[in-house]
């Protein structure tokens, strides 16, 4: 717990000092691989952005810019943040600062192409599978993440994202997570339906579907029945919603959201209604951490499942999470996932 809340260890910390007393940065520690404070804090040549870099994309449809930023500096664990939605945003990605900046690892949030700070054309042909893997492949392309050093962490749409990222180049990843997503949509529709409807009151299901054979979604009473039966059960557990949370839930962009997802939060009914990609996993041969939630929309049952499909996988349950469960179960989430990447790195060259 000490090393959980304290940022830094005490290692570094006396590295730092010396640092700043010196006015030079001294050699790392005999036999220490671990980034130093100030090779991790360093800055880029040139004007300080704060890691922020707008990346120009070609698409079918013309060029448009999405938004990074890249926090911190590790030559061998860099990772790359896909956010859900489709059509979120990466702020609630927020909740790993803190511990990966205290393990020195260099990670990257960025908004896809139709969220927050990146562009938001209209064309709704850009919203297909194959255009957003082949947008993740520029990002990675720009941003110089290689074999030796790129990990690719999708949760919620975004690990949909990944695991197709992973299928369609695999030589670039030296590690991939998936996160909080099954692997067939079918099978989270019947999921959703001959579980998740069960656990909430008969009547309030009942109305609740009553408003979606209306097409009511944007009525009050939609959200009023879906915040404390659903969202409140399966999405976020604590009383009082992070505000990383709220600001990327209140940032999605309803066209793209809608147009892959569907409407309903009990199905989905978009373009990403037929995905799966069950019979495809043991073509993964990445090492690869599935993450699945008790409480979670996805069946964490499904997620142990997918561990044991992709050649070199390992499954992380957060017993007390939620589909967030970065923020409802936070340190089994961030624990998990630096072991990973961090035993990853000790093996030296990729699988």
């Amino acid at each position: 717990m000490k090393r959980w809340l304290g940022g830094v260890s005490s290692v570094l910390l006396a590295v730092a000092v010396t640092a700043c007393v010196s006015g030079t940065e001294p050699p790392p520690a005999a036999g220490s691989s671990e980034p130093s404070l100030r090779s991790y804090f360093r800055t880029d040549p040139g004007v300080d952005t704060a890691g922020v870099r707008l990346i120009p994309i070609r698409t079918p449809r013309g060029d448009f810019k999405v938004w990074t930023k890249r926090f911190g500096h590790n030559p061998r664990i860099r990772l790359l943040l896909l956010h859900g939605g489709p059509g979120a945003t990466h702020e609630y990605f927020e909740a790993l600062e803190r511990p990966l900046a205290a393990e020195g690892i260099e990670f990257i949030y960025y908004d896809q192409l139709g969220s927050a700070y990146s562009d938001q054309p209209k064309d709704e042909s850009l919203w297909t599978i194959e255009r957003f893997v082949d947008e993740v492949e520029q990002v990675r392309q720009a941003l110089e993440l290689t074999r030796d050093d790129f990990y690719l962490l999708g949760h919620s749409w975004g690990g949909l994202l990944a695991t197709e990222y992973a299928l369609a180049h695999p030589q670039h990843l030296k590690g991939l997570v998936i996160s909080n997503i099954m692997m067939s949509m079918p099978d989270y529709n019947r999921y959703a339906s001959e579980v998740l409807a069960k656990g909430i009151d008969p009547a309030v299901v009942r109305e609740i579907r009553d408003l979606e054979r209306r097409g009511a979604y944007e009525e009050p009473r939609y959200m009023e029945l879906l915040t404390p039966h659903f969202y409140a059960k399966h999405v976020c557990r604590l009383e009082e919603w992070p505000d990383a949370v709220n600001r990327a839930f209140a940032k999605i962009n309803k066209q793209v959201y809608v147009m892959m997802q569907g409407p309903s939060e009990f199905g989905l009914s978009g373009r990403l209604e037929k995905w799966d990609r069950k019979a495809d996993l043991g073509r993964i041969t990445v090492p690869t951490l599935v993450v699945g939630a008790t409480h979670d929309t996805m069946d964490p049952e499904h997620m142990r499942w997918v561990s044991t499909q992709v050649k070199h996988g390992s499954f992380l349950l957060c017993p007390q999470g939620s589909h967030m469960a970065m923020w409802d179960d936070q340190r089994t989430y961030a624990e998990g996932l630096v072991r990973f990447l961090k035993e990853v790195d000790a093996r030296g060259s990729p699988i």
